[in-house]
């Protein structure tokens, strides 16, 4: 695992899979001030020289990020970016990655009418995602399969699956409410980590119905790994088991309404 380190803040890169023509890499930023506050994970996918960006956030850490990811390609060869969602976490840095790519921005059809209210305007630098899904067909002949997501949380929602590697990327779905201090990379043991994912996924997740429909697609790919946005990633069997947990899970509106305060 690489590490680059700047004031208070060290950027964590790991290759999580790589053959001759294609890559797939976690970054992290990790503080040495925990203050609570949701950290920048992001994933970037190399295929034959050119990169997507999976979600690349805010522009709280961009000089640490983008020095981290020239380790592994020149910022100018990233050519597309992936958003999943509309969460300023996700999309609240876009124009400053745009500044500084001729990437070219996939994202769900719902949400081009917000990319003016983060100061985009150039629509021929936007591909939009139907409901229904998207593949993408990269350089060496691989795929990536924008996958619907919708309703977990938000209602225009995709995941993204890279044949090449097996690893679907799923957004905030796993995400774990984990102190970033003492994060692992991977989840090592399922059970443990329950306590860490239930309160995020009753409370965002919209009903039942919705995510045992999500997991039967995504049992249907078969991933090796699942890298969520928040999260440790899920590998070996826990791919299996997060799957098998999420799919009997009573969430959002099983549970029932709130009481009104008035």
């Amino acid at each position: 695992m690489k590490q680059i380190s700047r004031k208070k803040e060290v950027v964590l890169t790991k290759i999580l899979y790589a053959d001759q023509e294609h890559s797939f890499i976690w970054f992290g930023t990790e503080s040495k001030n925990c203050d609570g506050s949701v950290k920048t994970i992001l994933y970037l996918i190399i295929d034959n020289d050119e990169g997507m960006l999976l979600d690349p956030g805010d522009t709280r850490y961009f000089p640490q990020i983008s020095a981290a990811i020239e380790q592994y390609i020149p910022i100018k060869q990233i050519n597309s970016i992936f958003f999943s969602h509309q969460d300023p976490d996700v999309l609240s840095g876009i124009s400053r990655w745009l500044k500084a790519t001729d990437a070219k921005v996939y994202i769900s059809a719902l949400w081009v009418r917000f990319l003016p209210h983060f100061g985009i305007f150039d629509s021929d630098r936007v591909i939009t995602i139907p409901d229904n899904g998207l593949a993408i067909r990269q350089e060496s002949g691989n795929e990536l399969l924008c996958i619907p997501t919708h309703f977990m949380h938000s209602p225009g929602q995709f995941s993204l699956y890279d044949k090449r590697s097996k690893i679907l990327y799923s957004t905030d779905v796993g995400t774990a409410l984990v102190d970033d201090c003492s994060r692992p990379l991977f989840v090592e043991n399922f059970q443990d980590h329950l306590k860490y994912i239930e309160p995020f996924h009753t409370r965002y997740m919209a009903s039942n119905t919705v995510v045992r429909n999500w997991c039967e697609k995504i049992r249907h790919i078969e991933p090796e790994m699942i890298a969520p946005l928040h999260s440790p990633i899920y590998r070996g069997d826990t791919v299996g088991r997060f799957l098998d947990w999420l799919s009997e899970l009573k969430c959002g509106s099983d549970l029932g309404l709130y009481e009104y305060y008035f």
